[in-house]
């Protein structure tokens, strides 16, 4: 009777595999760990919208607080830093810095990224920006979302808003995370926010997904020098 191979388990060991300049490091979006969904000028996204949909969350829990990373970063950073992390990716809420999408700029939301940027690099690790997961302001939504072609301006208007501020200090960025969960889970499953069942619709918002994803490129590569822009792919 064969044997099965045995499989090294040793964390050591096995990241002595990867090559010496590999950066570890650690992901988050930010409805999911910031909270602070009602404060300092924060508008409501989506999930907001969302998540108090009776049913829509199985157990009924919102963004309003979640890891309170808004008021905890500092500990979250000094925790990354005693692991080892090199390299922290987070998301930028989009109604955080524009609350209504468009148009007025929130400073105090700004501000907060950018203190959040220099505590990484003070820790020794790299920031990426990621721009979108999935936290659409809600007065977006309320002209069409994704599904409205004028989505390709606004979305390169708040990625050049974030390189001016950011990038200075950032030059890795990512547009979109999955941006097929988004479109299908979101607009043709219903499951994710909005809560859409109508596939035309999942069809229009992955097709100007990728539409947004040039123009924010652009904005991008234009005002930060050797940016780095991609984004994550399902």
């Amino acid at each position: 009777m064969s044997t099965l191979p045995t499989i090294d388990t040793d964390p050591a060991r096995l990241a002595r595999l990867f090559p010496a300049d590999f950066s570890w490091g650690f992901a988050a979006s930010a409805f999911q760990i910031e909270g602070a969904a009602d404060e300092d000028g924060r508008g409501p996204s989506i999930w907001d919208t969302f998540a108090r949909r009776s049913g829509a969350i199985a157990d009924g829990s919102t963004g309003d607080v979640a890891c309170d990373h808004y008021h905890r970063y500092t500990q979250d950073v000094g925790l990354m830093a005693d692991l080892g992390a090199r390299a922290y990716r987070f998301s930028v809420s989009w109604p955080r810095v524009l609350p209504t999408g468009t148009g007025g700029v929130n400073q105090l939301g700004l501000d907060f990224y950018g203190r959040l940027v220099d505590a990484l690099l003070e820790a020794g690790i790299e920031p990426l920006v990621n721009l979108f997961h999935w936290d659409l302001p809600q007065a977006l939504q309320d002209r069409g979302g994704f599904a409205n072609p004028e989505v390709v301006g606004w979305f390169s208007d708040y990625a050049a808003l974030l390189a001016s501020s950011l990038g200075d200090r950032v030059k890795d960025w990512m547009t979109f995370n999955e941006p097929a969960v988004f479109a299908f889970m979101g607009h043709a499953d219903g499951v994710h926010a909005p809560g859409l069942r109508h596939w035309p619709t999942a069809i229009r918002v992955a097709d100007n997904e990728l539409r947004a994803h040039a123009g924010a490129a652009k904005a991008i590569r234009a005002l930060v020098d050797d940016a780095k822009v991609g984004m994550a792919i399902d």
